[in-house]
């Protein structure tokens, strides 16, 4: 199948109050040469980079827990979830926005990152680009509690676990969280820990 032709008709501002919605109307042109109309909504909350945590030497990972609405929206009884540190890009770059959520999340400063994969979490509806990364943490690094920021109204818990216990944790149900699947996943196949 070749790319589409697309030509977008119309962009509709639904909401701009945490962060854009827009009524998307396009046009899109079929492999038989039929142009059909398409209408969306399409959230745009600006990129996004996570990273995992660990630890060679001690064979653990730093993961964080707080409450997400939307999950607690869609059957997750508590709302909580256990993830990899995640943020906005805002005005940085996703390195230096991954260091400085580490720090903000986690209580970690990290001096260096590596990149693992650029990923589109939620295609179908959200624009987000999501960076994911690892990094090597160990207890020099710790420069205060972590537990993201009061003016973000985060409420972060950080959790250290073997890299074998947060690996189980995908299969028992605990982890369910995209991001923090794929890069304990990318670990395990990496050798990392």
């Amino acid at each position: 199948m070749k790319n589409p032709e697309i030509k977008v008709t119309e962009t509709k501002l639904l909401s701009d109050n945490w962060y854009i919605l827009n009524k998307v109307t396009f046009d899109y042109q079929k492999k038989d040469g039929k142009v059909e109309s398409h209408i969306r909504e399409v959230y745009d909350r600006g990129n996004g980079a996570a990273i995992l945590l660990y630890n060679s030497s001690k064979k653990t990972v730093i993961l964080t827990r707080q409450f997400r609405l939307p999950t607690y929206l869609n059957g997750n009884k508590t709302g909580m979830m256990i993830e990899v540190c995640a943020g906005l890009l805002d005005q940085d770059n996703a390195e230096q926005a991954v260091i400085r959520e580490t720090e903000e999340e986690t209580g970690y400063r990290l001096n260096k990152v590596q990149k693992v994969i650029e990923t589109y979490m939620s295609p179908g509806s959200v624009t987000e680009i999501l960076y994911l990364f690892v990094g090597e943490y160990d207890e020099t690094m710790k420069v205060n509690d972590g537990g993201g920021l009061d003016a973000e109204q985060e409420n972060i818990e950080v959790l250290e676990y073997t890299f074998d216990e947060a690996y189980n944790m995908i299969e028992s149900g605990e982890i369910t969280d995209a991001k923090t699947i794929m890069l304990l996943q990318h670990a395990k196949i990496k050798n990392l820990i």
